[in-house]
């Protein structure tokens, strides 16, 4: 048997004893369901959870996934795997209370019609408003999915009286949201401890630990980096938390040294108040320290062009997927030593992990690949080894089964 496979069913079969609700709580979990997945975001759909839905269609449920955006290749996408689509009004980023309340109303409004046994929502406001809107309807099953509690909760939001009352306020949602939980998922200790802390569950329920969303290890192959460069290559949304002034200013630091080293950016833009203009990513092109690939459906590409995978994040992440895609080709990654990033990299092993913000130490970790280039080679085959036996997919999908007692 393989290790991934002893592992997976070693840690579902805990998972499934750790998410246990009392005697008469559970359902048969041969049954059919009404499954609904809740997105803030509809490429996320296909980007991060086709592997399950999938999954959960094979096992026999009907699964409708909820998400806001018109986004024509994701809805045939999911048509295309027997997964139906509905629409609904979210504004992913922002706090006008009148654009929640309508958010919470379309999806009170669709669970009603549409009768889920189960609700599934992921990132912050499905989380909220999908689990008030199940409590308030009644449908018991809800089991939430927590990629990462938000930004209000990490230390860039601040400690402003703003930001505390807004943290005060989240919290006391995420309490409506989560009371009466099957099972609540979390990627990292840092959510989990906050889970906690803020008394967000109820004393007979603790967060259940999986590690991320996964990646296809057949969709990402493993490829021996390129003997020229060095390339160094961050994929993210064009977010300051996400470090990207910081990888600017580092490569700058390099290039001094290594004139020769490429530094690549592929990534969106957003509206997120944090977010990178236009004109900065213009300006660092023309001053020649940076190249920006735009953004892609498909980012294997790119991963297999670079020699070595960065992400200086600071911002609140759950598990970064872009990094367990970059372990899964075989590139060395560096990253920061904050919850979710520090968890895909044994420092020395697979990569390096600097200091949040750090720009001299990441620097530093850059200019030892730009120095040693078949460090790069060594430390990305690790990097696959640690994809296959900890981050793989179809093992943490027998653990969303088990905690939500599904047959797989």
């Amino acid at each position: 048997m393989k290790l991934v496979e002893q592992v997976s069913r070693t840690t579902a079969e805990q998972i499934a004893g750790q998410s246990a609700k009392p005697a008469g709580a559970a359902y048969p979990p041969r049954q059919k369901r009404v499954i609904a997945v809740v997105a803030s975001l509809t490429a996320s759909l296909v980007i991060f959870r086709l592997e399950l839905l999938k999954r959960l269609v094979a096992a026999g449920h009907d699964v409708i996934a909820f998400a806001p955006e018109n986004d024509l290749r994701v809805e045939q996408e999911l048509a295309r795997i027997g997964v139906r689509f509905v629409r609904i009004h979210m504004a992913r980023t922002g706090l006008n209370p009148l654009d929640d309340i309508r958010t919470f109303w379309s999806l009170r409004q669709h669970f009603r019609r549409l009768k889920p046994d189960i609700v599934l929502p992921y990132t912050m406001k499905p989380i909220i408003y999908a689990g008030i809107a199940a409590r308030a309807l009644g449908i018991k099953e809800s089991c939430f999915l927590v990629t990462g509690l938000g930004h209000v909760f990490s230390d860039a939001a601040g400690h402003s009286f703003k930001a505390r009352a807004i943290r005060h306020l989240c919290v006391r949602l995420y309490r409506l949201a989560l009371r009466g939980a099957r099972v609540v998922f979390v990627y990292n200790d840092a959510d989990a401890d906050d889970i906690r802390r803020y008394r967000m569950l109820g004393a007979d329920l603790l967060p259940t630990k999986i590690p991320g969303s996964g990646v296809d290890l057949d969709h990402f192959t493993f490829s021996i980096p390129p003997r020229s460069g060095p390339t160094f290559l961050m994929i993210a949304r064009l977010l300051r938390d996400k470090g990207v002034v910081e990888y600017v200013e580092a490569a700058r630091i390099v290039r001094r040294s290594f004139p020769n080293a490429k530094f690549q950016l592929l990534g969106h833009f957003d509206s997120n108040p944090t977010a990178i203009s236009r004109e900065e990513i213009d300006g660092w092109v023309r001053e020649g320290v940076l190249d920006y690939l735009g953004t892609t459906a498909d980012v294997r590409p790119y991963l297999t062009a670079c020699n070595v995978f960065v992400l200086p994040s600071y911002y609140r992440e759950g598990i970064p997927r872009s990094i367990l895609e970059a372990l899964a080709t075989g590139r060395a990654v560096i990253t920061t030593d904050l919850p979710g990033c520090r968890d895909t990299v044994q420092p020395g092993v697979n990569g390096m992990v600097v200091k949040a913000r750090d720009i001299v130490a990441l620097a530093d970790a850059m200019a030892c690949y730009a120095g040693s280039p078949e460090l790069a080679e060594t430390m990305g085959r690790q990097s696959r080894e640690v994809a296959e036996t900890k981050f793989d997919v179809h093992m943490i999908n027998r653990m969303l089964f088990a905690g939500m007692n599904l047959a797989d």
